[in-house]
């Protein structure tokens, strides 16, 4: 099964992605307390100094859950691109059950291998977050 996007799903995927994980991303830089800000101006740091050494690595601490359910969220609404005459794997299923009559078992697996990315991509973000709390703990 192979996902073939036209541009229209590329664009529709960014646009609905991108707004949400902007979205992230701003709430994120904007839980840091306003202490970690002064802390930083403090010792001479400049504001890009400060936001790369001292407020971006907390607010990625703060972000990757969001933004992993995000991407696993993306992989599921992929199927969505069928309503726009993309081929993905659900529509080649049914398309295969037309000529098969074997409705169930192509389902499942279709089923299985959603659940197999989503697990897979599940199982990587929750690694992302116990790597990125051990190192920022520190």
């Amino acid at each position: 099964f192979i996902l073939a996007f036209t541009p229209a799903a590329i664009i529709g995927f960014t646009l609905n992605v991108g707004a949400y994980s902007s979205e992230i991303f701003r709430a994120s830089i904007l839980s840091i307390p306003k202490g970690q800000w002064e802390a930083a101006y403090s010792i001479g740091m400049k504001k890009s100094q400060a936001m790369r050494r001292i407020i971006l690595p907390q607010a990625m601490r703060v972000s990757l859950p969001p933004l992993g359910n995000s991407f696993i969220s993306l992989v599921k609404d992929t199927s969505l691109a069928a309503t726009i005459t993309v081929t993905e794997m659900f529509q080649k299923s049914q398309q295969i059950v037309a000529a098969t009559y074997e409705p169930l078992w192509l389902y499942i697996e279709v089923a299985f291998i959603y659940l197999l990315f989503s697990t897979v991509l599940s199982f990587g973000q929750s690694m992302l977050e116990r790597r990125y709390n051990r190192t920022v703990a520190k």
